[in-house]
Formats: C-alpha cells, sequence, structure tokens
C-alpha cells in the first residue's frame, strides 16, 4: 500500500499504488494534518494535473473564508438593496404626486 522513500520522508512525499478498484491510501500523518478521520467526506479537484484532495470542512471553511473579503461588516448586500428601492419608491411617489 503506502509505501515512503527514505530520502522522501523529509520532504515529506510519499508514493501509494492505485489498487484494481481505483483507490489509494493516504497515510497516517497526512490524515492527522488533515483532521481526517474514518467516514468523513473528502473533497477532490484537478487542478493543473494535480489531484487536490481536502475535507469538506476545510473546503467550506475555506470558501468562506475568501468570500469574507467581501463581506462588508457595516451593512449587507440585501440591506443596501432594500435601501436603494426604498429610495427609488420614494422618487417615484414624489414625482407621481407632483
Amino acid at each position: 500500500m503506502a509505501q515512503a522513500k527514505s530520502n522522501d520522508i523529509s520532504n515529506r512525499n510519499v508514493t501509494s499504488r492505485v489498487n484494481d478498484n481505483g483507490r489509494i491510501v493516504i497515510p497516517a500523518w497526512i490524515r492527522q494534518q488533515l483532521g481526517l478521520k474514518p467516514g468523513d467526506v473528502v473533497v477532490m479537484s484537478l487542478e493543473d494535473g494535480v489531484l487536490r484532495v481536502e475535507s469538506q470542512l476545510a473546503k467550506v471553511r475555506r470558501i468562506q473564508a475568501e468570500f469574507q473579503r467581501f463581506a462588508n461588516s457595516k451593512s449587507l448586500a440585501s440591506d443596501e438593496l432594500i435601501a436603494e428601492r426604498r429610495e427609488e419608491a420614494r422618487r417615484e411617489r414624489e414625482e407621481w404626486v407632483g
């Protein structure tokens, strides 16, 4: 299954064979680093020919962090849209009433 080459351990590279069912073994030290436990869900993606494996929880947290930079701590986008629509409605009423 997972075989570590003595000179690769310092670089944290490990080789593993793909079995007949397409399975590979994730070495224990990598599972520990990822916080993976039996039954956890992992998300795999192919990026420029490299297989990326991350826990589902880590992916959710990473995406949340990416979107956090778009969040404005002062107000929500929905609050801004509502305020704009109310202002629009006020102007329309003024034009209608005269």
